[in-house]
């Protein structure tokens, strides 16, 4: 990627992140350019009232020392949001076991050892049902995708709205 497209997304991340700190600025709508779900215009929309089932699309803000590893490594720019499926909710058993990341006893998505570059990738540990307030990201289709393989469940108060397709390609 070059330096010139870093920049356009971070200056896009940066307005994005000013706009969602707007009150009263909902709906807006979130370009997604990544692998980790599919291409296109997502209508962002805060989270409704125990409406989140897995399948849904989250756009959510990375901690501050997970945004610090993913600028270093060039994965994302310091600050962009992730647009990511849900794979587990509230209640659901998670576990991150011999590489692999199992729901509800299933195993759903194998996590890499190195990333592209041969870098040694970090495997989330666990084993824990979910407690209220928090989620497991997660696209088992993606076998390169940087979610919750690497960083576990994540707290919904990371969560930036709900993404609803608006205008995406469908790829088979």
């Amino acid at each position: 990627m070059t330096r010139r497209i870093v920049l356009l997304l971070a200056g896009l991340a940066a307005v994005l992140l000013l706009i969602l700190a707007t009150p009263g600025r909902w709906p807006v709508l979130v370009w997604n350019a990544t692998a980790s779900a599919p291409l296109g215009l997502y209508r962002l929309r805060p989270l409704a009232d125990g409406g989140l089932a897995p399948g849904a699309y989250l756009l959510v803000r990375p901690d501050a020392a997970q945004a610090r590893l993913f600028a270093d490594r060039g994965y994302l720019p310091l600050g962009m949001p992730l647009l990511k499926p849900v794979a587990a909710v509230a209640g659901q058993q998670v576990c991150g076991r011999a590489g692999w990341m199992l729901v509800d006893r299933r195993p759903l998505a194998r996590a890499l050892e190195a990333d592209g570059r041969g870098r040694p990738l970090t495997a989330w540990r666990g084993c824990r049902r979910l407690f209220p307030g928090e989620v497991l990201l997660l696209n088992p289709d993606r076998t390169d995708a940087l979610d919750g393989r690497y960083f576990g469940p994540t707290p919904l108060t990371a969560v930036l709205g709900q993404a609803i397709p608006f205008w995406v390609r469908r790829d088979p």
